[in-house]
């Protein structure tokens, strides 16, 4: 069986999605973050393609990574790009300009909206939380 276009999308974007999906174990398993974070509670979405994922944190601990779609369903902020700009982000050592939420938000890669206040006033806890899965990367574990 050949792959299409589509089809290998779709695989990019499951994989990403997987990834963050183990975000509660990855995060549990770090007291410094939790340390950090645990004046910061907050959902907010992460969206991966056309795949958009509700993370659920309190107190610096991510609860739960649930996926959608959602109706109605209220989030603080959220943070979107394609699956390969993800995938980059979440390599072990990332290439220059895929090595940061906000350099990818500055050049177009990375949408980040909604009540910003959240999101900049525990910006490195978030950006600690959306890089968690570097952790896996690292050792192959992407599937």
């Amino acid at each position: 069986m050949t792959s299409t276009p589509d089809t290998a999308a779709w695989a990019a974007q499951e994989a990403v999605v997987r990834l963050f999906e183990q975000l509660p174990a990855l995060t549990g398993a770090d007291p410094d973050l939790q340390r950090r974070g645990r004046l910061f509670t907050c959902d907010f979405q992460i969206v991966v393609g056309a795949q958009a994922l509700i993370v659920s944190v309190a107190e610096g601990r991510v609860r739960e990574v649930v996926r959608g779609p959602f109706l109605m369903r209220n989030t603080d902020f959220s943070v979107s790009a394609a699956p390969e700009t993800w995938m980059k982000l979440l390599q072990p050592y990332p290439e220059a300009g895929f090595h940061d939420v906000l350099a990818l938000s500055k050049t177009g890669r990375i949408v980040i909206s909604g009540n910003l206040q959240p999101f900049m006033g525990s910006l490195q806890v978030v950006k600690d939380i959306i890089t968690a899965p570097r952790a896996l990367t690292a050792k192959g574990q992407s599937s």
